[in-house]
This record gives structure tokens, C-alpha cells and sequence, in this order.
């Protein structure tokens, strides 16, 4: 879409004369990255686009790239795009998982569990299956990173091994990474980080747990934003952002209330006009409810919080036939691409957060007004001039 000639950055303006800034009581993150709001756009790995980043950050908020869906070309041509059209600050965000061993006993029930979907549409369950995958943060990357210079770097399940996270903070780039527990959030504090994410168990797509190698038994133990949010303000020195069921200013307002410096937004965000999601996940968000998210490992292998559909009900939202993440969906691509074709979200990972229904008065909306819809509400519910 055709974008508007970019505005001056609010990152060079003296703190002293950014007044944006200041209508804030905690000002900690927005001095760290250089923005004007306490509002970060979830990455949305799928559905994030450069647009989506730049009309955020252009907002006052920052912007986010979801570079485990890309490949070294890909980073760098959507980084150039964002530079394009913006000076403010952009979140570049990588999965630090590592890639499991090859197990075809695995790959092969897993297979042999999805045969009779594939003999319902029609398709060969013979037929190999594309790989499944995401993109792990890497030297490669790193050097990418340290040439083009986002201003913040995140990671997801942790982070990277001590010298790729040295090289990675030498650029200037300010490192964050998501939090599921106090536990998580010292090591991440102890060890580099300059803001963590505070990831409570309502928040949309993949959990971010790394210390706990009890997958299914930390998913039971994890807590809620609003419990998690205080404990982690009160045990790391850093500002803290809290993400996990913010779909509007009350979320905002609520989470920085309890301590948070600003707050990470995922699912109001797949609504916006920019988001990159198929019509059948779009038409099952304007369907959600309360109680319509569940924790699934089916789509990738590893844990993600998105909207109940048949894969889930009739397998059951976890599985062990499920084989190590990133792998899983790889043989569930051919029943998603006929199913979507037909109308049907059945075999799509429809990620969303326990409040995608509070979500709906941002339907069709730009995201730069959704940010600004976002920030004003929140002023309002802390009583801050507009």
C-alpha cells in the first residue's frame, strides 16, 4: 500500500521538548527505545509485515519484524522497506530455539495420524510433505544484525548463546526477550537484557518458556499477566512490558498500574488492514469468545495459545504424536492450503489471545489509528492529559 512521506523520528527530539513522552508516568522504555507510547506490536510471526511495523512505529509505538519467518534476504529487504518509510525505531525479533535431531519414527506417525484427513480432501498421504520450520537467530544473522542496526533486538525462548548476544549489543541495539515466569526474568535481567517482556498465559502464539524443560507441567504453572506483571516489576532492576491479554486502554492502563513500562499488543493487532492473515482466521477472530483459545502443540510442536478449531477438538489441543518443534507443521501444510481454498479454518493455526473478543472494535482498522486509539483510551483510564 502506498505510504505517506515518513515524519521526523521523535527519537531526535531532546527529551526535555517531547512532550509525548512526558504525559506518561513511567517514561523508563519510551527514553530506552526512543518512542512516544507504551505500545509494542507483538511480532506476529505469519502475519506481521513490514507495513504493520512501519504504521506502528510512525504511531509513536514500536514496530516489530518477525525474522523467524524470513531468511537473510528476506530480513534485510524488509528491514531496507521499514528504513524507507520511517526514522523512528524498529524491533527486530528472532526465535533462539535449537533445531531438533532428525527422527523419522516421529515424522512418520505423525503422519500416519494426519492419513485420514488427507483421504477425506482427496490428497496423497504418501507424498512428502514440505518441511516445516522457523528460522533460528544464528551467526548469519548476526551479521546481518550488526550491518543494518535495528535499534532493538528481541528473542523468543530465551536467548542466544553469550558471544552472538555480545555481538548483537556491541551494534547499540537495545535486547529484550519474553519472560513466563520470575524465574525467567532474572536470568534474562542477570544476563543482558535492557527490558523484559512479562509473558502471561493469555497472550496469543507461542509461549515463550525456556527454563523449564517441563513443557506441558510449566504450561499448568505458568501465571496470568496481571499476577506475573508485579512480581517481575518487583525482582528485576529493568523496565518491564507486559503482554498476555491487552486488547484495549484498560489493558494499558491496568498493566502499568501493576508496574509495567509499556505493554506488548499481538492480537488486536492481526485485525489491523496491514496484518498478513488468511480470510478464514480473520472470520474466526470476529467469532471468538472468552473461552474459545486453547494451548496447542499440533501447528509447530511446541506450545502456542490460539482459537479452538477441528484439528484441536478431534485430536485434543496437545499431543505426543506431535513431533519437536519446528517440525509439525510441515505435514499439516497440503490440509491447510486445501482446507483454506475450500473456506475452512480446520488444519490453520489460528493464534489469538484469551482476549481476541474484546479485540473487535479494531476490525479493518489502520494500525497507526488502532495505536492511537490504544494510547488515548489509556490516558484517559490513568487520568493523563490527552
Amino acid at each position: 500500500m502506498p505510504l505517506a512521506p515518513r515524519p521526523p523520528s521523535s527519537a531526535a527530539i531532546p527529551q526535555e521538548e517531547n512532550t509525548a513522552r512526558a504525559r506518561w508516568p513511567d517514561r523508563r522504555l519510551l527514553d530506552l527505545f526512543g518512542i512516544d507510547l507504551p505500545i509494542l506490536l507483538g511480532p506476529l510471526a505469519g502475519a506481521g509485515t513490514p507495513e504493520l511495523a512501519i504504521a506502528v512505529t510512525r504511531a509513536g509505538g514500536l514496530g516489530a519484524l518477525p525474522c523467524a519467518m524470513y531468511d537473510l534476504e528476506r530480513f534485510a529487504a524488509a528491514l531496507a522497506q521499514v528504513r524507507v518509510a520511517t526514522d523512528g525505531p524498529v524491533n527486530a525479533n528472532f526465535f533462539v530455539h535449537r533445531p531438533p535431531a532428525p527422527d523419522p519414527v516421529a515424522m512418520l506417525a505423525w503422519r500416519a495420524r494426519l492419513a485420514p484427513y488427507y483421504v477425506e480432501l482427496g490428497l496423497d498421504p504418501q507424498a512428502a510433505p514440505p518441511a516445516g520450520g522457523r528460522t533460528p537467530f544464528d551467526a548469519d544473522f548476526c551479521a546481518l544484525v550488526e550491518r543494518l542496526r535495528p535499534e532493538v533486538v528481541s528473542f523468543h525462548f530465551g536467548l542466544p548463546e553469550p558471544a552472538l548476544l555480545e555481538r548483537v549489543k556491541a551494534t547499540g541495539a537495545k535486547v529484550i526477550s519474553a519472560a513466563t515466569t520470575v524465574a525467567e526474568a532474572r536470568y534474562l535481567a542477570d544476563h543482558g537484557c535492557d527490558a523484559v517482556i512479562a509473558m502471561g498465559l493469555e497472550a496469543g502464539g507461542h509461549r515463550g518458556t525456556f527454563l523449564d524443560a517441563d513443557i506441558p507441567g510449566a504450561m499448568a504453572r505458568q501465571p496470568g499477566t496481571f499476577a506475573l506483571v508485579p512480581q517481575v516489576a518487583d525482582a528485576v532492576p529493568v523496565p518491564v512490558i507486559a503482554a498476555g491479554g491487552i486488547a484495549d486502554g484498560r489493558g494499558i492502563a491496568a498493566a502499568l498500574v501493576l508496574g509495567a513500562s509499556a505493554a506488548q499488543i499481538g492480537t488486536v493487532f492481526l485485525l489491523a488492514r496491514e496484518a498478513r492473515i488468511p480470510e478464514v482466521h480473520r472470520a474466526a477472530l470476529r467469532a471468538a469468545r472468552d473461552d474459545a483459545t486453547a494451548l496447542t502443540n499440533l501447528f509447530t510442536g511446541r506450545p502456542a495459545r490460539g482459537l479452538m478449531n477441528r484439528l484441536m477438538h478431534e485430536i485434543g489441543p496437545m499431543s505426543a504424536d506431535a513431533p519437536a518443534f519446528p517440525l509439525a507443521g510441515g505435514a499439516l501444510a497440503p490440509l491447510r492450503a486445501e482446507a483454506e481454498a475450500a473456506g475452512s479454518s480446520a488444519f490453520t493455526n489460528l493464534w489469538a489471545g484469551q482476549a481476541a473478543a474484546l479485540s473487535l472494535w479494531a476490525d479493518g482498522m489502520a494500525a497507526g489509528d488502532i495505536v492511537a486509539r490504544l494510547a488515548a483510551d489509556a490516558r484517559a483510564r490513568l487520568g493523563a492529559p490527552a
